[in-house]
Protein backbone atom coordinates (compact mmCIF):
# COMPACT_ATOMS: atom_id res chain seq x y z
CA UNK A 1 0.00 0.00 0.00
CA UNK A 2 1.71 3.46 -0.48
CA UNK A 3 0.55 6.69 0.63
CA UNK A 4 0.72 8.76 -2.43
CA UNK A 5 -1.56 7.35 -5.71
CA UNK A 6 0.16 7.53 -8.59
CA UNK A 7 -2.07 8.38 -11.28
CA UNK A 8 -3.15 10.90 -9.19
CA UNK A 9 -0.21 12.19 -8.54
CA UNK A 10 1.10 12.03 -11.84
CA UNK A 11 -2.26 14.09 -12.78
CA UNK A 12 -1.84 16.47 -10.42
CA UNK A 13 1.86 17.56 -11.58
CA UNK A 14 0.77 17.63 -15.11
CA UNK A 15 -1.90 20.04 -13.81
CA UNK A 16 0.44 21.61 -11.81
CA UNK A 17 3.29 21.90 -14.60
CA UNK A 18 0.71 23.35 -17.25
CA UNK A 19 -0.58 25.76 -14.73
CA UNK A 20 2.80 26.98 -13.91
CA UNK A 21 3.99 27.33 -17.54
CA UNK A 22 1.01 29.61 -18.31
CA UNK A 23 1.71 31.91 -15.57
CA UNK A 24 5.12 32.39 -16.38
CA UNK A 25 4.38 33.17 -20.10
CA UNK A 26 1.51 35.40 -18.63
CA UNK A 27 4.48 37.18 -16.60
CA UNK A 28 6.91 37.67 -19.55
CA UNK A 29 4.19 38.94 -21.52
CA UNK A 30 3.46 41.62 -19.53
CA UNK A 31 6.99 42.16 -19.14
CA UNK A 32 8.91 41.36 -22.47
CA UNK A 33 11.80 42.65 -21.66
CA UNK A 34 12.37 39.57 -19.16
CA UNK A 35 12.99 36.93 -21.51
CA UNK A 36 13.98 34.09 -18.71
CA UNK A 37 10.12 34.15 -18.02
CA UNK A 38 9.43 33.31 -21.81
CA UNK A 39 12.08 30.34 -21.56
CA UNK A 40 10.93 29.01 -18.12
CA UNK A 41 7.31 29.20 -19.02
CA UNK A 42 8.38 27.04 -22.59
CA UNK A 43 10.00 24.35 -19.73
CA UNK A 44 7.39 24.33 -17.66
CA UNK A 45 4.55 23.48 -20.25
CA UNK A 46 7.51 21.06 -22.00
CA UNK A 47 7.59 19.35 -18.74
CA UNK A 48 3.64 18.97 -18.75
CA UNK A 49 3.45 16.99 -22.43
CA UNK A 50 6.31 15.22 -21.46
CA UNK A 51 5.08 13.84 -18.77
CA UNK A 52 1.44 13.14 -20.50
CA UNK A 53 3.10 11.32 -22.84
CA UNK A 54 5.28 9.68 -20.80
CA UNK A 55 2.31 7.95 -18.90
CA UNK A 56 1.06 6.57 -22.60
CA UNK A 57 3.36 3.70 -21.68
CA UNK A 58 2.27 0.06 -22.00
CA UNK A 59 -0.38 1.42 -24.41
CA UNK A 60 1.29 -0.11 -27.49
CA UNK A 61 2.45 2.99 -29.08
CA UNK A 62 6.04 3.32 -26.67
CA UNK A 63 7.64 5.14 -29.54
CA UNK A 64 5.78 7.73 -28.28
CA UNK A 65 6.45 7.36 -24.56
CA UNK A 66 9.90 6.00 -24.60
CA UNK A 67 11.54 8.81 -27.55
CA UNK A 68 9.31 11.16 -28.14
CA UNK A 69 8.24 11.84 -24.47
CA UNK A 70 12.03 11.99 -22.92
CA UNK A 71 12.53 14.06 -26.07
CA UNK A 72 10.51 16.89 -24.91
CA UNK A 73 11.17 16.55 -21.23
CA UNK A 74 15.08 16.73 -21.88
CA UNK A 75 13.96 19.77 -23.80
CA UNK A 76 12.00 20.84 -20.93
CA UNK A 77 15.43 20.34 -18.87
CA UNK A 78 17.37 22.15 -21.74
CA UNK A 79 14.68 25.55 -21.33
CA UNK A 80 15.17 25.44 -17.36
CA UNK A 81 19.32 25.85 -18.19
CA UNK A 82 18.49 28.29 -20.74
CA UNK A 83 16.11 30.64 -18.60
CA UNK A 84 18.76 30.78 -16.10
CA UNK A 85 21.44 31.85 -19.03
CA UNK A 86 19.09 34.58 -20.12
CA UNK A 87 18.53 35.48 -16.99
CA UNK A 88 22.49 36.01 -15.93
CA UNK A 89 22.54 38.03 -19.21
CA UNK A 90 24.06 35.39 -21.64
CA UNK A 91 22.34 34.22 -25.31
CA UNK A 92 20.65 31.22 -25.61
CA UNK A 93 22.33 28.33 -27.04
CA UNK A 94 20.85 26.54 -29.84
CA UNK A 95 23.14 23.76 -30.05
CA UNK A 96 23.23 23.35 -26.24
CA UNK A 97 19.56 23.26 -26.31
CA UNK A 98 19.34 20.51 -28.73
CA UNK A 99 22.63 18.54 -27.25
CA UNK A 100 20.58 16.77 -24.42
CA UNK A 101 17.75 15.52 -27.31
CA UNK A 102 19.64 14.86 -29.98
CA UNK A 103 21.95 12.49 -27.74
CA UNK A 104 18.44 10.49 -26.71
CA UNK A 105 17.42 10.31 -29.93
CA UNK A 106 20.88 8.82 -31.02
CA UNK A 107 20.73 6.11 -28.10
CA UNK A 108 17.48 4.84 -28.91
CA UNK A 109 18.79 3.92 -32.17
CA UNK A 110 20.88 1.39 -30.38
CA UNK A 111 18.41 -1.96 -29.74
CA UNK A 112 20.12 -2.74 -26.63
CA UNK A 113 19.46 0.18 -25.35
CA UNK A 114 15.97 1.03 -26.32
CA UNK A 115 15.25 -2.42 -25.00
CA UNK A 116 16.40 -2.03 -21.42
CA UNK A 117 14.64 -0.19 -19.00
CA UNK A 118 17.48 0.64 -16.39
CA UNK A 119 19.79 1.60 -18.95
CA UNK A 120 17.17 4.33 -20.31
CA UNK A 121 16.86 5.69 -16.59
CA UNK A 122 20.38 6.02 -15.99
CA UNK A 123 20.80 7.58 -19.72
CA UNK A 124 18.11 9.78 -18.73
CA UNK A 125 19.27 10.67 -15.66
CA UNK A 126 22.92 11.65 -16.50
CA UNK A 127 21.87 13.70 -19.15
CA UNK A 128 19.23 15.89 -17.29
CA UNK A 129 21.98 16.09 -14.26
CA UNK A 130 24.37 17.62 -16.67
CA UNK A 131 21.67 20.44 -17.59
CA UNK A 132 21.29 21.01 -14.25
CA UNK A 133 25.54 21.18 -13.93
CA UNK A 134 25.14 23.89 -16.74
CA UNK A 135 22.27 25.81 -15.01
CA UNK A 136 24.28 26.04 -11.50
CA UNK A 137 28.01 26.97 -13.89
CA UNK A 138 25.70 29.85 -15.17
CA UNK A 139 25.10 30.70 -11.53
CA UNK A 140 28.70 30.74 -10.41
CA UNK A 141 30.25 32.23 -13.57
CA UNK A 142 27.60 35.44 -13.53
CA UNK A 143 27.13 35.73 -9.50
CA UNK A 144 28.71 39.01 -8.96
CA UNK A 145 26.35 40.54 -11.36
CA UNK A 146 23.41 39.07 -11.05
CA UNK A 147 21.89 42.03 -9.37
CA UNK A 148 19.46 39.86 -7.43
CA UNK A 149 19.40 36.91 -4.83
CA UNK A 150 20.28 33.61 -6.30
CA UNK A 151 21.24 31.38 -3.62
CA UNK A 152 17.53 29.90 -3.19
CA UNK A 153 17.18 28.99 -7.03
CA UNK A 154 20.88 28.09 -6.98
CA UNK A 155 19.80 25.67 -4.13
CA UNK A 156 17.25 24.44 -5.35
CA UNK A 157 18.91 23.49 -8.68
CA UNK A 158 21.68 21.46 -7.05
CA UNK A 159 19.10 19.57 -5.12
CA UNK A 160 17.91 19.04 -8.08
CA UNK A 161 20.36 17.82 -9.85
CA UNK A 162 22.26 16.06 -6.92
CA UNK A 163 18.68 14.11 -7.07
CA UNK A 164 19.36 13.00 -10.37
CA UNK A 165 22.57 11.99 -9.68
CA UNK A 166 21.54 9.32 -7.04
CA UNK A 167 18.88 8.45 -9.64
CA UNK A 168 21.87 7.05 -11.83
CA UNK A 169 22.19 4.27 -9.85
CA UNK A 170 19.61 4.34 -7.34
CA UNK A 171 16.26 3.44 -9.72
CA UNK A 172 16.92 0.04 -10.53
CA UNK A 173 13.46 1.37 -12.79
CA UNK A 174 9.62 0.52 -12.57
CA UNK A 175 7.63 0.06 -15.56
CA UNK A 176 3.97 2.37 -15.46
CA UNK A 177 1.84 -0.70 -15.05
CA UNK A 178 3.41 -1.60 -12.03
CA UNK A 179 3.50 1.86 -10.82
CA UNK A 180 -0.27 2.31 -11.79
CA UNK A 181 -0.72 -0.85 -10.21
CA UNK A 182 0.77 0.54 -6.73
CA UNK A 183 3.47 -2.45 -6.11
CA UNK A 184 6.95 -2.89 -6.74
CA UNK A 185 9.96 -2.23 -4.73
CA UNK A 186 10.59 0.87 -7.23
CA UNK A 187 7.33 2.39 -6.26
CA UNK A 188 8.70 4.76 -3.08
CA UNK A 189 11.03 6.34 -5.74
CA UNK A 190 9.05 6.44 -8.21
CA UNK A 191 6.37 8.51 -5.98
CA UNK A 192 9.33 10.90 -4.26
CA UNK A 193 10.33 11.66 -8.27
CA UNK A 194 6.65 13.22 -8.92
CA UNK A 195 6.81 14.73 -5.81
CA UNK A 196 10.11 16.09 -6.34
CA UNK A 197 9.28 17.60 -9.47
CA UNK A 198 6.46 19.51 -8.52
CA UNK A 199 8.34 20.63 -5.64
CA UNK A 200 11.14 22.08 -8.19
CA UNK A 201 8.83 23.44 -10.68
CA UNK A 202 6.73 25.49 -8.14
CA UNK A 203 9.63 26.71 -6.22
CA UNK A 204 11.85 27.27 -9.58
CA UNK A 205 8.99 29.44 -10.86
CA UNK A 206 8.54 31.41 -7.71
CA UNK A 207 12.31 32.40 -7.00
CA UNK A 208 12.90 33.27 -10.72
CA UNK A 209 9.84 35.51 -10.40
CA UNK A 210 11.04 37.01 -7.04
CA UNK A 211 14.69 37.59 -8.99
CA UNK A 212 13.29 39.35 -11.93
CA UNK A 213 11.30 41.64 -9.23
CA UNK A 214 14.53 42.36 -7.19
CA UNK A 215 16.58 43.31 -10.17
CA UNK A 216 13.57 45.39 -11.52
CA UNK A 217 13.42 47.22 -8.72
CA UNK A 218 16.97 47.61 -7.56
CA UNK A 219 17.20 49.07 -11.85
CA UNK A 220 14.59 51.29 -11.09
CA UNK A 221 16.63 52.70 -7.62
CA UNK A 222 19.09 52.77 -9.47
CA UNK A 223 17.65 55.24 -12.20
CA UNK A 224 16.38 57.22 -9.92
CA UNK A 225 19.45 58.29 -8.43
CA UNK A 226 21.23 58.05 -11.35
CA UNK A 227 21.65 61.15 -14.47
CA UNK A 228 20.29 59.29 -17.49
CA UNK A 229 22.87 61.90 -19.88
CA UNK A 230 26.68 60.93 -18.46
CA UNK A 231 25.12 57.72 -16.14
CA UNK A 232 26.78 59.56 -12.74
CA UNK A 233 24.89 60.40 -9.35
CA UNK A 234 21.96 62.82 -10.05
CA UNK A 235 21.33 65.64 -7.34
CA UNK A 236 19.40 63.52 -5.33
CA UNK A 237 22.43 60.92 -5.25
CA UNK A 238 24.71 63.48 -4.79
CA UNK A 239 23.02 64.68 -1.75
CA UNK A 240 22.96 61.69 0.03
CA UNK A 241 26.11 60.29 -0.38
CA UNK A 242 27.58 63.89 0.28
CA UNK A 243 26.02 63.77 3.54
CA UNK A 244 26.95 60.56 4.59
CA UNK A 245 30.83 60.74 3.62
CA UNK A 246 30.85 63.76 5.95
CA UNK A 247 29.19 62.81 8.49
CA UNK A 248 31.93 59.84 8.41
CA UNK A 249 34.65 62.37 8.36
CA UNK A 250 33.37 64.23 11.17
CA UNK A 251 33.04 61.90 13.32
CA UNK A 252 36.61 60.48 12.41
CA UNK A 253 37.78 64.01 12.70
CA UNK A 254 39.45 64.12 9.16
CA UNK A 255 38.97 66.98 6.61
CA UNK A 256 36.90 67.05 3.18
CA UNK A 257 36.52 69.15 0.55
CA UNK A 258 33.67 70.08 -1.90
CA UNK A 259 34.62 71.53 -5.27
CA UNK A 260 31.25 73.12 -7.06
CA UNK A 261 32.35 72.54 -10.99
CA UNK A 262 30.57 74.69 -13.96
CA UNK A 263 31.34 74.50 -17.57
CA UNK A 264 31.84 77.66 -19.09
CA UNK A 265 30.01 79.30 -21.55
CA UNK A 266 27.65 76.08 -21.99
CA UNK A 267 25.45 78.54 -23.55
CA UNK A 268 27.19 79.16 -26.56
CA UNK A 269 28.65 75.94 -26.94
CA UNK A 270 24.97 74.62 -27.63
CA UNK A 271 23.87 77.72 -29.76
CA UNK A 272 27.23 77.21 -31.55
CA UNK A 273 27.72 73.62 -32.26
CA UNK A 274 24.05 71.86 -31.57
CA UNK A 275 22.83 70.46 -28.40
CA UNK A 276 24.74 67.00 -29.24
CA UNK A 277 28.03 68.58 -29.13
CA UNK A 278 27.08 69.99 -25.76
CA UNK A 279 25.21 66.40 -24.53
CA UNK A 280 28.85 65.20 -25.57
CA UNK A 281 30.88 67.81 -23.10
CA UNK A 282 28.89 66.60 -20.54
CA UNK A 283 29.28 63.13 -20.92
CA UNK A 284 33.53 64.26 -21.43
CA UNK A 285 33.26 66.57 -18.65
CA UNK A 286 31.61 63.24 -16.52
CA UNK A 287 34.04 60.58 -17.63
CA UNK A 288 37.35 62.71 -17.32
CA UNK A 289 36.18 63.71 -13.76
CA UNK A 290 35.39 59.86 -12.67
CA UNK A 291 38.87 58.63 -13.66
CA UNK A 292 40.57 61.34 -11.69
CA UNK A 293 38.21 60.92 -8.52
CA UNK A 294 39.03 57.40 -6.08
CA UNK A 295 35.99 55.49 -5.74
CA UNK A 296 35.37 56.61 -2.31
CA UNK A 297 35.04 60.48 -3.47
CA UNK A 298 31.29 61.50 -4.15
CA UNK A 299 30.69 62.73 -7.97
CA UNK A 300 27.10 64.46 -9.42
CA UNK A 301 25.88 66.18 -11.64
CA UNK A 302 23.81 68.94 -9.51
CA UNK A 303 21.97 70.74 -12.67
CA UNK A 304 22.27 71.70 -16.56
CA UNK A 305 26.12 72.11 -16.89
CA UNK A 306 27.06 72.23 -13.22
CA UNK A 307 28.46 69.09 -11.23
CA UNK A 308 29.83 68.79 -7.75
CA UNK A 309 32.69 66.58 -5.81
CA UNK A 310 32.81 65.69 -2.52
CA UNK A 311 36.29 64.45 -1.60
CA UNK A 312 36.53 62.49 1.59
CA UNK A 313 39.75 62.60 3.96
CA UNK A 314 41.36 65.44 1.58
CA UNK A 315 42.85 68.75 2.71
CA UNK A 316 42.78 72.28 0.84
CA UNK A 317 46.29 71.44 -0.64
CA UNK A 318 45.26 68.05 -2.13
CA UNK A 319 41.62 69.29 -3.06
CA UNK A 320 43.15 72.48 -5.55
CA UNK A 321 45.45 69.63 -6.66
CA UNK A 322 42.62 67.31 -8.01
CA UNK A 323 40.92 70.46 -9.03
CA UNK A 324 43.57 72.15 -11.25
CA UNK A 325 43.74 68.22 -13.14
CA UNK A 326 40.30 68.59 -13.84
CA UNK A 327 40.23 71.70 -15.29
CA UNK A 328 43.49 71.34 -17.37
CA UNK A 329 41.92 67.37 -18.21
CA UNK A 330 39.05 69.42 -19.74
CA UNK A 331 40.28 72.26 -21.31
CA UNK A 332 42.81 69.95 -22.85
CA UNK A 333 39.86 67.26 -24.27
CA UNK A 334 40.42 66.99 -28.09
CA UNK A 335 36.35 67.44 -28.45
CA UNK A 336 36.38 70.78 -29.68
CA UNK A 337 39.44 73.20 -31.25
CA UNK A 338 41.46 75.00 -28.10
CA UNK A 339 39.56 77.27 -26.30
CA UNK A 340 36.02 76.32 -26.48
CA UNK A 341 36.16 73.53 -23.43
CA UNK A 342 36.79 75.29 -20.04
CA UNK A 343 35.49 74.73 -16.30
CA UNK A 344 35.35 77.21 -13.33
CA UNK A 345 35.71 75.57 -9.99
CA UNK A 346 34.70 76.96 -6.82
CA UNK A 347 36.37 75.04 -3.84
CA UNK A 348 35.66 75.06 0.02
CA UNK A 349 37.27 72.37 2.67
CA UNK A 350 35.50 71.65 6.08
CA UNK A 351 38.48 73.30 7.77
CA UNK A 352 37.12 76.78 7.32
CA UNK A 353 33.20 76.01 7.06
CA UNK A 354 32.53 73.05 9.06
CA UNK A 355 30.88 69.65 7.36
CA UNK A 356 27.27 70.98 7.07
CA UNK A 357 26.51 70.19 2.91
CA UNK A 358 24.56 73.44 2.43
CA UNK A 359 26.67 75.37 3.84
CA UNK A 360 29.40 73.96 2.03
CA UNK A 361 27.34 74.49 -1.26
CA UNK A 362 26.48 78.18 -0.50
CA UNK A 363 30.48 78.96 0.26
CA UNK A 364 31.55 76.96 -2.58
CA UNK A 365 29.04 78.61 -4.77
CA UNK A 366 30.45 82.17 -4.11
CA UNK A 367 33.74 80.80 -5.06
CA UNK A 368 32.78 79.43 -8.34
CA UNK A 369 31.19 83.07 -8.83
CA UNK A 370 34.38 84.70 -8.26
CA UNK A 371 35.83 82.39 -10.58
CA UNK A 372 33.54 83.53 -13.12
CA UNK A 373 34.39 87.02 -12.20
CA UNK A 374 37.78 86.55 -12.62
CA UNK A 375 38.21 85.01 -16.10
CA UNK A 376 36.70 81.94 -15.97
CA UNK A 377 38.90 78.84 -16.65
CA UNK A 378 40.52 78.46 -12.74
CA UNK A 379 39.89 77.54 -9.47
CA UNK A 380 38.80 79.78 -6.69
CA UNK A 381 39.37 78.66 -3.55
CA UNK A 382 37.23 79.66 -0.75
CA UNK A 383 38.38 82.44 1.65
CA UNK A 384 38.45 81.74 5.36
CA UNK A 385 35.15 83.33 7.10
Amino acid sequence: MTLLHIPTLLLVSVFIFCLMGLLSLHAWLRETRERCLAYLGSMMLLASLGLLLGSLRGMGIDFVPIVLGNVILLLSAAMNWTAMRVFAGRPPSVPGILAGAATWLALCLVPTFLASFPLRVSAYSALAASYGGLTLLEFWRSRHRLEASYLPALTLTALQTLFYCVRIFADTGMGPARAFAGNGEGLPFFSFLLFESMVYMVGIGYVTLAMVKERAERQLKAAAYSDPLTNIGNRRSFMLKSETLLADCERRGTSAALLLCDLDHFKRLNDTFGHAVGDQALIAFSRMTTQILRPADVFGRIGGEEFACVLGDSNEARAVEVAERIRAGFSGLALLEPGFLSVSIGLVSTGESGYELSRLLSVADEALYGAKGKGRDRVEVAQAR
